[in-house]
């Protein structure tokens, strides 16, 4: 079944009323890639009844009222991406499409389309509460350096009015909201959850399940960057769920509360088996392309322990893997149409199963990055159950893995190199060095350029056929010259890479690049760095990156 887009459909699965409304600023395409889909369709299996709305017009009421009024709750969130940076080139620029609309239409998802949704659902459900989530609202839980208006912005609670933030993964959040509304609570008494969090009066008591750690205020951290520097390394020296501790900032008199982050779960298969159409809703008459890109290739874990500076996964989903079962993977494999699986990953390609060998060491670690400055000795990086996976899925399809193998991870292991290169690679493999001075790869927190060459060396070494390996790479990260530039360009013209397509560096709220990019101050030392901003400047780099193009 699909989740009911309008009042017909709703009474035609003998329903006559709603308990939730999901509002999402994609198209609505049921498969558990997208978190309007899984999100419903948990709630669905646990008995609630839930509707969506996909993309509503915002300059009327209409697209609202398709649906009654929720008994609970509406969820609100953009949807899989941040919609201002869907909306908007790293230049600023308007784009001209979107990947999760029909026919791939842009202009279908307003800018800052949970805040816009959030003043919309108000009007139109009067006294049902509002619960904000997804990644717009999750990198937005604290004051923040907002790129597109270039300045820092106060918590997207303040200015949605919601009554809920759900940040990271939210099935079970969600869940437990849905059932103490419906066992007689109100908004205002959930307080303890993990993975929210919500505006509490000046002088309100907080729940003594955690510890809190408070941050400059959003008064101070607008205009002291010293002090936005200070509330960031706060902010992510306790990301890690273990650690039971939450944050406050103070905001306009009132008090921002951000309760610890979800632990991590071990039975996401709960998830992923559910019945799903995967499929768009019959409504559209045209492709969507971020479903024909993802169509064929399988979510096999959630997290990423790389902790990559410019990043946002581990605000969002953690940095503890949390994977699927062998048997769920296999049958989601079997129900493909297509003969080949194209991508078997989640952040990273090549995480799956993998955690520190001594838990105990994990529930107090307050390390950035598993694998930078130095490889953690706890981590226990073993390919051997990934490549077991790749083995059996083999059986039924063909696998192919296209990107987001982390390198220096892969090199731990040439078994795996082998049987990437050797079996499960389509002819082109995409990887992420991101850079290739030094200097601008430290503030990343990546490895030197030679941990990727050495990976390209050894992976034409296993090859079997003719294959090719293309960097991913960042222009204008924080901290890079235009002479950096000309080294990386000096560096791409020696190997003959030439890179049809370069990411112009985008500071993404809540990410330590984001604070270094706004501050213009090394994070780590504190040092004067600096940065490009103009968009003179931002395209010089990009255009010597690319330097074959004439």
């Amino acid at each position: 079944m699909f989740l009911p887009v309008n009042i017909d459909e709703m009474r035609s699965l003998g329903w006559e009323c709603l308990d939730i409304i999901l509002i999402s600023g994609d198209a609505y395409i049921d498969h558990p890639s997208f978190g309007a889909a899984i999100i419903g369709k948990y709630l669905v299996s646990k008995g609630f009844k839930v509707g969506i709305i996909a993309q509503p017009d915002t300059l009327s009421n209409t697209d609202f009222q398709k649906l009654p009024a929720p008994r609970l709750f509406v969820g609100i969130s953009s949807g899989n991406v941040d919609s201002m940076v869907n909306n908007y080139t790293a230049s600023k620029k308007p784009r001209r499409s979107d990947d999760y609309s029909e026919g791939g239409a842009g202009g279908k998802r307003p800018d800052r389309a949970v805040i816009v949704y959030a003043n919309k659902a108000k009007e139109n459900f009067k006294g049902v509460p509002v619960v904000i989530g997804g990644i717009e609202a999750s990198l937005r839980r604290v004051a923040h350096y907002d790129y597109w208006s270039d300045k820092v912005r106060r918590s997207i609670l303040a200015d949605s009015k919601a009554d809920i933030l759900v940040f990271g993964q939210g099935e079970r959040t969600i869940l437990k909201i849905a059932q103490e509304l419906k066992a007689g609570k109100s908004a205002g008494q959930l307080r303890d959850l993990r993975g929210t969090a919500f505006i509490a009066g000046k002088t309100e008591n907080l729940t003594d399940k955690y510890k809190y750690e408070q941050l400059p205020s959003f008064e101070e951290v607008i205009s002291d960057k010293e002090m936005f520097i200070k509330a960031e390394k706060v902010i992510h020296s306790v990301t890690n769920p273990f650690l039971d501790t939450g944050l406050v900032q103070e905001t306009n008199g009132r008090q921002i509360v951000i309760n610890p982050p979800v632990l991590p779960d071990d039975h996401l298969d709960e998830f992923y088996d559910l019945e799903f159409e995967n499929k768009p809703h019959p409504m559209y008459k045209e492709p969507i392309p971020a479903y024909e890109m993802i169509r064929n290739s399988i979510t096999i874990h959630r997290g990423c322990f790389g902790g990559c500076s410019f990043c946002s996964i581990a605000q969002h989903q953690g940095s503890f893997i949390q994977s699927r079962s062998e048997a769920s993977i296999v049958k989601d494999a079997m129900k493909l149409k297509s003969k080949s699986v194209t991508d078997l990953g989640g952040p990273s390609a090549n995480m799956y199963r993998m955690r520190g060998r001594d838990l105990e060491k994990c529930m107090k670690c307050v390390r950035l990055s598993c694998l930078f400055p130095k490889l953690c000795p706890n981590l226990d990086t073993s390919h051997k159950k990934l490549i077991k996976l790749y083995d059996t899925v083999k059986e039924h399809k063909r696998v192919f893995i296209n990107s987001g193998i982390r390198h220096e991870l892969a090199l731990l292991d040439k078994e795996y190199m082998r049987a990437v290169a050797g079996e499960f690679t389509s002819g082109l493999l995409k990887i992420a060095p991101e850079h290739t001075e030094a200097d601008i790869l430290r503030l990343m927190l990546k490895p030197d350029i030679i941990r990727y060459e050495e990976f390209v060396k050894l992976f034409r070494q296993y090859s079997k056929k003719e294959q090719y390996v293309l960097p991913y790479l960042i222009s204008a990260f924080p901290g890079a010259t235009l002479d950096t530039a000309k080294k990386m360009s000096a560096y791409l013209k020696i190997y003959n890479i030439k890179v049809e397509q370069v990411q112009d560096f985008i500071p993404l709220p809540m990410t330590i690049a984001a604070c270094m990019y706004y501050t213009e101050k090394n994070f780590f030392t504190g040092e004067k760095i600096y940065v490009a901003k103009s968009y003179k400047e931002r395209e010089e780099h990009r255009k010597l990156m690319q330097w074959w193009k004439k």
